[in-house]
C-alpha cells in the first residue's frame, strides 16, 4: 500500500504518508501552548500519523490570529513545546510547526467566541500588512509595513525557527496560505505596494523567498523544510495556479523540500467549489510541473481516496484536518480497511 511506505525527506524518514495538517486550537496563553496541546497532537501521534504538525504559531506577538494562539516569538516558549515535541517523538511520529504571521488577519476573535476584531480596550491590537486593507468589514484596519520593517518580518521567521529547533522539533514548515501575512503580499488582490515588495511578479514574491531563504539558512541539512501555498486566491486577477508554480520552482532552489498545497482565504467573498480532494489537482500540478514534493489536503476523508492520492503519484503525502479531528486514530482504522500492517504502542498491544 502507497499510503504505509515510508518517505524520506532529507534525514527524516517518515512511517507512512499520513500527516497531521496544522490545525489552530486558540487554547493559548501568551503563545505558550497548554496541556490541551499535548493531549491534542500526542494522540494523533499515538494514531499512526507519520508526521505531526503544530498548528500556526506566531513569529512575533501581532502575528498572531488571536490572542489565543500559540507562538514562537519568546525564549520561554521554547520550554513549554519541548514536553510536546518528546512526547511525539516518542510514539514513532515527527513532530513539526507551522511557523506563521496572521497579517490583516490578526487580533481577531476565536471562531468558538465570535467574529470579527478583538478591540484594544479587550486585548487585541493593530495588525500589519503590505496594504492598509482590512480583510472585511468586522476586521481590524491593518497598518502598511514599512520596507524596514518587511525586513524585520523575515528576521523573526529567522528566530523562530532557531527556537523550534530548540525545542525538537524536526520538520519546519513556513505558512504562506490562507489570507495571512506571506500571501496577502502574494497576491495583487491585497498587495497594492509601488515599491520594491509590490507590483510585478517578481516584487510580489520577494518576502516570501526572503523568508524562506532567512529560515533554510539555519536550519540543518538533513532537517526538511515545508512551505503551505493558497494555490489560487478562487478570484480574478489574484494569485492562481501558474504564479504557485513557479513560486515553487524558486522555493526548491531555496532548499524547501515540499509543498504543503491549500487554497483560498485571502478574500472573503471567494466561489470556492467545495468536494472530496478538492485540492489535490493543484498538488498533483506543482509535483509535475515544478519537481518538488507535494502535500494534498482538504476533504480528505477516506483510506481508499488516501491511498488513491499517493498511489497515483499526485501528491507525496496526504494531510489530515478536520478528519483527525473526528478521528485521532484515522491512520489506524485506514491500515485496518487496506489491509496494511500499522505497529501499536505497546499499551494497546492487547487490542489488537
Amino acid at each position: 500500500m502507497a499510503l504505509f511506505e515510508p518517505l524520506q525527506i532529507r534525514g527524516v524518514e517518515l512511517r507512512n504518508r499520513i500527516a497531521v495538517s496544522p490545525m489552530c486550537e486558540y487554547s493559548a496563553t501568551d503563545g505558550h501552548p497548554q496541556t490541551w496541546h499535548l493531549v491534542h497532537l500526542g494522540s494523533r501521534a499515538v494514531g499512526g500519523a507519520a508526521l505531526v504538525l503544530a498548528e500556526a504559531t506566531a513569529v512575533e506577538a501581532r502575528g498572531r490570529i488571536s490572542p489565543e494562539d500559540t507562538g514562537m516569538y519568546a525564549d520561554t516558549h521554547v520550554a513549554s513545546w519541548r514536553p510536546i515535541v518528546e512526547f511525539i517523538r516518542e510514539q514513532g511520529a515527527a513532530p513539526g510547526i507551522q511557523l506563521a504571521h496572521a497579517g490583516r488577519k490578526a487580533s481577531t476573535k476565536a471562531p468558538f467566541r465570535g467574529e470579527g476584531k478583538v478591540p484594544l480596550e479587550e486585548g487585541g491590537w493593530e495588525p500589519v500588512a503590505p496594504s492598509a486593507m482590512a480583510f472585511k468589514q468586522d476586521y481590524p484596519m491593518p497598518r502598511a509595513l514599512s520596507t524596514a520593517e518587511i525586513a524585520q518580518i523575515a528576521a523573526a521567521f529567522r528566530r523562530a525557527a532557531e527556537r523550534a529547533q530548540e525545542a525538537g522539533f524536526e520538520v519546519l514548515e513556513i505558512h504562506g496560505a490562507h489570507g495571512y501575512l506571506i500571501h496577502e503580499f502574494l497576491s495583487p488582490l491585497s498587495n497594492r505596494r509601488e515599491d520594491e515588495f509590490g507590483g510585478s511578479f517578481e516584487n510580489r514574491i520577494r518576502l516570501a523567498l526572503q523568508v524562506a531563504t532567512a529560515v533554510r539558512g539555519v536550519m540543518p541539512e538533513r532537517m526538511p523544510l515545508f512551505f503551505r501555498v493558497s494555490a489560487t486566491d478562487w478570484k480574478e486577477g489574484g494569485w492562481d495556479l501558474e504564479q504557485t508554480v513557479e513560486l515553487s520552482r524558486r522555493l526548491k532552489a531555496i532548499g524547501v523540500d515540499l509543498i504543503d498545497t491549500s487554497s483560498g482565504g485571502l478574500v472573503s467573498d471567494a466561489k470556492i467549489p467545495l468536494g472530496p480532494g478538492y485540492q489535490v489537482p493543484f498538488a498533483a500540478a506543482i509535483r509535475k510541473e515544478a519537481g518538488i514534493l507535494t502535500g494534498a489536503v482538504g476533504m480528505i476523508t477516506e483510506p481508499a481516496q488516501a491511498e488513491e492520492i499517493v498511489n497515483s503519484g499526485q501528491a507525496d503525502v496526504v494531510l489530515l484536518a478536520r478528519e483527525m479531528l473526528r478521528d485521532p486514530y484515522w491512520p489506524r482504522r485506514a491500515a485496518h480497511v487496506l489491509g496494511a500492517k500499522i505497529q501499536a504502542p505497546a499499551q494497546y498491544l492487547r487490542a489488537w
